[in-house]
């Protein structure tokens, strides 16, 4: 080779492997993420599904609590991101114990919505309530059940049957 290309080739090496960036080996960072995060959230329904909205600023005392929040309308920010309440319950209570939630919708004329987003998001607020009431519960394995007066029950249901 002459030595003029060899010059070149010397020097593009150089530069090629000179880029600063050191090589590493594997780094641990323990098991990978899954199923639905910590903390209170509210799920709401859109064009696209649901969508959790964190709530750090609210307490969470009780599951009727929490429905309460839920049959209002979002913040105006998610608002305006296209996010709604489909959830509009007459008179309710709900009770959670462990992994198994039960929502008693009452009134002369107790309907509870048809599956749907708006079952999703009772069912995903609740379980995602139910697992921040009781830390040794995961949200993931909670299953909701909703018992208007006067009609069958639906459910139980988990809330992963409505995402996705």
């Amino acid at each position: 080779m002459k030595p003029r290309y060899t010059a070149v080739a010397a020097a593009l090496g150089a530069v090629l492997t000179a880029c600063g960036v050191q090589p590493t080996g594997v780094v641990g960072a323990g098991e990978p993420a899954s199923g639905l995060t910590r903390g209170m959230r509210l799920y709401y329904a859109s064009d696209s599904g649901l969508r959790g909205v964190p709530v750090p600023d609210r307490k969470v005392d009780d599951l009727d609590g929490v429905l309460k929040l839920l049959g209002q309308e979002p913040p105006p920010a998610e608002q305006r991101d296209g996010l709604t309440s489909l959830v509009r319950l007459g008179g309710y209570s709900a009770t959670g114990e462990g992994t198994r939630v039960t929502v008693r919708i009452d009134g002369p004329q107790a309907t509870a919505p048809p599956p749907g987003q708006g079952t999703g998001q009772l069912v995903c607020t609740l379980a995602r309530a139910q697992s921040v009431l009781d830390p040794k519960v995961r949200a993931d394995d909670v299953e909701v059940t909703l018992r208007p007066s006067g009609a069958a029950a639906l459910g139980p249901y988990r809330c992963a049957e409505f995402r996705g």
